[in-house]
């Protein structure tokens, strides 16, 4: 009975809230269907609304309807670095999964829009960090290039030393500089020892150059800093699957990782169940 109460008492206070603040507390448990069906019960959306249906599409895979929502957003509000940022990263993507005909032109659009969300706010390091990887895995003829990078991880570098640390070991592993990337990722977890992502960007690189004692080693460090943490899972199942290792103990942490309470930062459930249906034997 007293269960039943305490249910009906959050259903009511979720209906009572605003569509908008329910919509994000459905996007922030992963619920992405359950948010857009909120969302469309506005008669009148605004440049949030539209933006957080941008997400909830975007986190779904339906990059094409994620650009229509954020380009939306973005003619409501111009001047919002994050609106921006997201429309390139959803043009990003759309130039991964689209045929070769296309996606030189949704790469440039994906530019375009990292550049203009930088322009609109420095401060914002994502944005940053995703110019960055633009620069850095462009060809020239899309406006990539190693200095363009270089420069972009000057200034990661000035907000955020580790991150900026991290940037470079990417460019010299580009560069096959692997000692010095090495140590650049090294430097980076030195300055952030509590951050998990860290170790966890040291594992993946030492299992990537085949060094898998260390790797594994690397990989109980990040665990005994969060004993469980879906993201390690995730980490280390993507690994053994790339170094084609370990399969057996991949499929357990996929299978771990999918029974998890994910968020957004997360990679989707999506990815997940796809990397488990490609291992041999699942």
């Amino acid at each position: 009975m007293r269960g039943m109460l305490a249910f009906l008492l959050t259903a009511a206070c979720l209906l009572g809230q605003d569509p908008l603040k329910r919509a994000e507390k459905l996007y922030d448990k992963t619920d992405y269907r359950e948010s857009l069906a909120v969302l469309r019960e506005l008669p009148a959306p605004d440049a949030p609304a539209h933006f957080l249906m941008g997400r909830d599409h975007f986190m779904l895979g339906e990059y094409k309807k994620a650009t229509d929502s954020f380009q939306k957003a973005v003619a409501l509000e111009p001047s919002k670095s994050e609106y921006a940022h997201w429309l390139g990263r959803t043009f990003g993507r759309r130039a991964e999964t689209s045929n070769p005909f296309a996606a030189p032109m949704y790469a440039s659009k994906a530019r375009q829009y990292f550049e203009q969300a930088v322009a609109l706010d420095p401060a914002n390091e994502e944005a940053l960090n995703d110019l960055f990887d633009y620069y850095l895995q462009a060809p020239g003829f899309l406006g990539g290039g190693y200095d363009k990078a270089e420069a972009v991880a000057k200034r990661i570098a000035q907000r955020n030393a580790a991150e900026g640390h991290f940037a470079q070991a990417q460019l010299a592993d580009k560069r096959k500089q692997f000692d010095t990337a090495e140590q650049q990722l090294r430097r980076a977890m030195e300055l952030a020892p509590r951050q998990v992502g860290r170790v966890l960007d040291l594992a993946k690189y030492l299992a990537k150059r085949g060094r898998y004692q260390e790797s594994e080693a690397t990989f109980d460090k990040a665990e005994a800093l969060a004993p469980n943490a879906p993201n390690i899972m995730f980490a280390r199942a993507h690994a053994y699957i790339q170094e084609r290792r370990n399969l057996d103990q991949a499929k357990i942490l996929l299978r771990k990782y999918l029974k998890s309470n994910l968020t957004p930062d997360d990679p989707p459930r999506e990815l997940a169940e796809k990397m488990l249906k490609e291992v041999p034997g699942s």
